[in-house]
C-alpha cells in the first residue's frame, strides 16, 4: 500500500516550494515522484507540429513537473498538519493508512 495516493492533500517540506499545500494529481511510482497542483510550475516552449490531422498546442506551455515523494507529507484532515503515515489492519481485514499524531484514518 502506498503512503501517498492520487487525490491526497500534501504539503511540500523541502525545496523552493517549502510550505506550499496542494493536491496530488499523479503518482509516478516507478520514478518515486508525484505531481502536485501549483507546485514546480515549469514552462516548455513548444513548436507547432502537424502529425496527421491533429495539431499540438504551440507556444509557451506551463505545467506541473514531478517532484520526489520524500519532499511531500500528507495532511491529516483531523490535525490539519503534515504527518507521517502508519498502517493498521481493521477487524474486517482491510489495511488503512493512519495518522501518526492523532491515530485517525487518512483514507
Amino acid at each position: 500500500m502506498k503512503r501517498i495516493k492520487k487525490g491526497d492533500k500534501v504539503e511540500v517540506i523541502s525545496g523552493n516550494y517549502r510550505g506550499v499545500r496542494g493536491e496530488v494529481l499523479r503518482v509516478l511510482s516507478k520514478e518515486d515522484r508525484v505531481v502536485v497542483s501549483n507546485v514546480a510550475i515549469v514552462t516548455k516552449h513548444q513548436r507547432p507540429v502537424r502529425a496527421g490531422r491533429s495539431q499540438m498546442q504551440a507556444g509557451r506551455i506551463k505545467f506541473e513537473a514531478p517532484i520526489y515523494t520524500s519532499k511531500v507529507m500528507p495532511i491529516c484532515q483531523h490535525c490539519d498538519a503534515p504527518v507521517r503515515v502508519g498502517f493498521t489492519l481493521l477487524d474486517d481485514g482491510h489495511k488503512v493508512r493512519v495518522c501518526r499524531k492523532c491515530g485517525g484514518a487518512i483514507d
